[in-house]
């Protein structure tokens, strides 16, 4: 699997591998406060379209007591369209920044066309599409934050023959609105993350009467897994 590198948003950078987890949990001691068992639960069960592989992988380590993580990749065949990670925060005592005792934090990214990648409306659109994907499932969230970033690479010499590679990155967090018992609907907010996945990665519709993907013109084609 094409696993998301680098820094995430939110000031949630140090994405150091911690020492203790164990299926894509992190705990900073203790058991895990049942809000966030219940939590990590909706995400482990959490049915998502065929197209899109997700797995547990390891948590950050410093930025909250408690923390699950995940990777996806969305494939076509034996090629890979788009990857990102979901990390799911959790802090008992809440968090000023957060405005609530959870938080969201992730990465997407896919390859792109040079064109579309040049295109001066793209990071508002990518932007619209995180948004849009948790508004169209009805989810409430509240400090939303994060970045859009382009980037280009160039071949020269002995790599001249390859084609210029364009990629785009949305690191972003949110703050999932709490429910009943203080958990909120991390199953929904899993589907939601996997809708924007999926318009980054220009799947057409998971469905008939699916308004909520819009693919990408002009995307880089797959890549060899």
């Amino acid at each position: 699997m094409a696993a998301a590198q680098g820094r995430l948003s939110d000031g949630a950078g140090g994405m150091e591998e911690p020492k203790d987890t164990e299926g894509g949990v992190r705990h900073g001691g203790g058991a895990a406060p049942p809000p966030f068992a219940a939590a990590v639960e909706a995400l482990r069960s959490a049915r998502l379209r065929p197209q899109i592989e997700v797995e547990a992988t390891r948590p950050p380590q410093r930025l909250a007591p408690h923390a699950y993580a995940l990777e996806a990749t969305v494939v076509d065949g034996d090629q890979d369209l788009a990857d990102g990670r979901l990390v799911l925060l959790h802090d008992p005592a809440g968090h000023d920044a957060w405005q609530g005792t959870f938080r969201l934090v992730t990465l997407v990214r896919a390859e792109l066309e040079p064109e579309m990648a040049a295109d001066p409306l793209l990071p508002d659109v990518c932007w619209a599409w995180l948004t849009g994907a948790l508004q169209a499932r009805g989810l409430a969230f509240g400090e939303p934050s994060g970045t859009v970033t382009r980037a280009g690479s160039h071949y020269f010499g002995g790599l001249a023959d390859r084609p210029a590679v364009s990629q785009i990155e949305i690191r972003a967090s949110w703050t999932p609105r709490e429910g009943l018992g203080g958990v909120p609907d991390t199953a929904a907010h899993l589907a939601s993350w996997c809708d924007l996945l999926a318009q980054v990665a220009g799947l057409p519709p998971a469905g008939p009467g699916d308004a909520s993907v819009v693919t990408l013109p002009q995307r880089r084609g797959p890549q060899s897994r």
